[in-house]
């Protein structure tokens, strides 16, 4: 066992990057006209109508009653005043924006590697390193679904810290693999008991491991 950083074949393949990519920066670039567009017009027509010139000077004004001051002249402040209505419609485009940016991260930076006995798993914005030699490892399953209707099921490895109660989830499928490469498989299986005993139930972490070698031996299914 070598502390040599092995990089995990997880993730989505090349198209469907891509495909992610283009949905996530059209929901991101919807947003964001949905966002300015309010302003750039708002600023447009004023320049059309020319409400809202620059105030008179003191000098200029100050023959005006106190009444018709613009309240920058008059001693008060305007900054009680709420954004216009333009502006509030505009805010609906935030979260346009901000799912368009998460399923670019999501997809671009989903990564898995192994260093050593250390599993680490990295989603849209964080990082989670859980060690395997000591984790509480079980098997688990997440629902894919590909093309239109068709939903498979891909096998796991959920492994939990049980000092800090940090969880990774390890798909056992590849970038357009049925299953994880061979050394990959067996790598994971060689963390997972590495100095680990086999009574209690750390037996069925033993089984699971044997059970990845296995796949590592048939990668064909046949």
């Amino acid at each position: 066992m070598t502390n040599e950083r092995l990089r995990l074949s997880v993730g989505a393949p090349a198209g469907q990057r891509a495909m992610a990519a283009v949905v996530g920066g059209l929901f991101t670039a919807v947003g964001a006209v949905f966002v300015l567009l309010p302003v750039l017009a708002e600023g447009l027509l004023r320049r059309i109508t020319g409400f809202g010139d620059p105030l008179p000077s003191y000098e200029d004004a100050r023959d005006l009653p106190p009444g018709m001051l613009p309240p920058d002249l008059a001693g008060t402040s305007s900054s009680g005043a709420g954004p216009t209505p333009g502006r509030l419609v505009g805010l609906c485009g935030i979260p346009f924006v901000l799912l368009g940016l998460y399923l670019v991260l999501r997809v671009l930076r989903t990564a898995a590697w192994l260093a050593g006995t250390r599993a680490s798993v990295r989603g849209a914005l964080a990082t989670r390193t859980v060690d395997l030699a000591t984790a509480e490892v079980t098997a688990g399953a997440l629902a894919r679904r590909v093309g239109d209707e068709t939903v498979v099921r891909v096998p796991t490895l959920v492994a939990r810290d049980p000092d800090t109660g940090r969880r990774i989830t390890i798909p056992l499928q590849g970038m357009g693999l049925a299953t994880l490469p061979p050394h990959e498989l067996r790598a994971l299986a060689d963390a997972m008991t590495g100095g680990r005993s086999t009574d209690g139930r750390n037996g069925d972490i033993h089984v699971l491991a044997g059970q990845l070698r296995t796949m590592a031996a048939n990668p064909l299914s046949l």
